[in-house]
């Protein structure tokens, strides 16, 4: 007999809500458990959407001792029920502080709301004096010492990284705040902050260095999100009419090298909607973010394949910002594998985590290109008619259509238009932007193949030059005297070679040549 369904927590960030009104829920108790047992002080990085908030509250009833709301999960027999601890939870999730006024208005609301509840009026007007004062009298008031919950810790500085005099202020003010968990050590029981981005311990956490940051700790990779397992079972009967790889292919992926999750709204919002939609991409991907990859010129097809090591994964600052960080800790890109050099330098593999975010991405990016979005749409579409129709010939047709459109200033700002490799980043983001099973730089036993496209059936091979004004023909030639072709005849499907060559006098594409391979021996080059 299979489980009856219950209602979907979209949007829910309350446990005992969840656990009392019949909602589906994930037991991470066990994460809960380990962390308790195993330390004191715990700083966990997610994307947004990842239930971090969730967690947070979890931690709140458990240490408050809310005993019928565990029933049946994995902490309950595992928890001493008769103590209860006191718990100071601050949360920025709410809003957007644009000015220090605003983030020291809030954090007096909630030391306001704490110390009424608990009959402890203020002593001190500044917060950092309230809070060390307010952990102290509740340790003294329940004989426990207190736990301290943050969620979104990072939230007023990333909110004005646009900004950076406002952002620089917010962290020096944060940082003065979160100094004093240290300094309460002797009254403090438990310790747990999490946000989207892990600033440097310099710059945030200098007063806060005792920190066990659990973001890249494999045994907390599923500590939000949703498993396979938990797909295949938990959510068992909302998965009718659904196909399972489908589902994996366009939601699963995130990993902090140990098991790979789902990002829980993209879930919800699908087993609601019945649509496989960007839904977790669409409810806010910053524009900055966009807009910062397109000034940096970032090569687009690196993306599917970075390597990068944890120093630069860890830099996120006002001052500075990499790219690899940025992306990483945003959601963008997860860790696809790790390995230990001999030198004892961990060096990660990133990539895109699935489907939603690649074709996303990479069409947010085209947008940019062009002072015209609806323009950027309509040609992914004409490229996905040219590919149905096998019309090759059309791509040229399309790709100087495209190149066109992109304003001469942004040529002129960005020293990669200069390469081949910005061009190529074009290509790359139109058939990625669609969905399509690409492959990078390839190896072959002769040399390395710019982009492999596997569609309908078929496989188009690229090459990419840049020349100086004329077509040259070189990129199809490269493509024959390697034989690139030859990896991919065991498929028995037609095999279309295609030479691209672009120039950076004219910026277009100005040479486009194409040979086709049937499955049988005959072949017929046309350009």
């Amino acid at each position: 007999m299979s489980p009856a369904r219950r209602k979907l927590p979209i949007g829910i960030q309350t446990f005992a809500q969840i656990m009392s009104e019949d909602y589906y829920y994930v037991d991470k108790t066990p994460f809960a458990h380990r962390l308790i047992e195993s330390g004191k002080y715990y700083f966990l990085s997610r994307p947004r959407r990842f239930g971090k908030s969730l967690f947070l509250d979890t931690l709140k009833e458990l240490f408050e001792g809310n005993e019928p709301l565990f029933r049946g999960l994995f902490i309950h027999d595992r928890w001493d029920w008769k103590t209860t601890y006191p718990v100071i939870r601050f949360s920025f999730g709410g809003g957007v502080l644009k000015s220090v006024q605003h983030l020291q208005e809030t954090l007096h609301r909630q030391l306001d709301d704490q110390e009424r509840r608990h009959e402890l009026p203020a002593r001190y007007p500044d917060l950092r004096s309230r809070f060390q004062d307010l952990i102290v009298r509740r340790s003294e008031q329940t004989g426990q010492r207190v736990v301290v919950l943050v969620d979104e810790y990072d939230k007023p500085i990333l909110d004005n990284l646009s900004d950076r005099e406002t952002a620089l202020v917010m962290r020096e003010g944060l940082k003065d705040i979160y100094s004093v968990i240290k300094d309460a050590d002797a009254s403090i029981r438990f310790a747990f902050l999490t946000g989207v981005s892990k600033f440097s311990k310099v710059s945030l956490f200098s007063g806060l260095n005792n920190l066990n940051d659990i973001t890249v700790d494999a045994n907390y990779s599923a500590i939000c999100g949703y498993t396979q397992t938990d797909v295949d079972t938990v959510f068992a009967p909302e998965r009718d009419g659904l196909d399972r790889e489908d589902i994996r292919r366009w939601y699963n992926g995130y990993n902090w090298t140990g098991e790979a999750v789902y990002n829980p709204f993209d879930l919800l919002l699908l087993f609601d909607k019945r649509q496989f939609r960007p839904w977790w991409f669409e409810t806010g991907t910053p524009s900055f973010l966009i807009n910062l990859l397109a000034e940096r010129g970032f090569f687009t097809p690196q993306l599917a394949r970075l390597r990068t090591g944890m120093e630069l994964l860890s830099t996120f600052d006002v001052e500075r910002i990499a790219t690899e960080a940025l992306l990483f800790q945003t959601g963008y890109l997860t860790i696809h594998k790790a390995e230990e050099p001999i030198l004892g330098h961990w060096i990660y593999t990133l990539g895109y985590p699935n489907h939603e975010v690649e074709s996303s991405l990479n069409a947010s990016l085209l947008s940019v290109y062009t002072d015209d979005p609806s323009q950027s749409f309509a040609h992914r579409l004409r490229l996905l008619d040219l590919l149905l129709a096998d019309d090759l010939m059309g791509l040229k047709d399309l790709f100087q259509a495209f190149f066109a459109t992109i304003p001469h200033q942004w040529y002129d700002n960005n020293p990669i238009s200069r390469y081949e490799g910005y061009y190529a980043s074009v290509f790359y983001s139109y058939f990625a932007a669609l969905g399509l099973d690409i492959l990078l730089e390839d190896a072959t036993n002769h040399g390395r193949i710019d982009m492999t496209v596997k569609f309908n059936q078929r496989i188009y091979v690229f090459e990419f030059k840049v020349v100086e004004l004329t077509p040259e023909g070189r990129a199809l030639q490269q493509i024959k005297d390697k034989g690139y072709a030859e990896k991919y005849r065991a498929l028995g499907q037609p095999i279309h070679l295609i030479g691209v060559d672009f120039s950076h006098a004219s910026r277009n594409v100005v040479g486009f040549e194409v040979y086709s391979q049937p499955e049988t021996p005959s072949s017929a080059p046309y350009t």
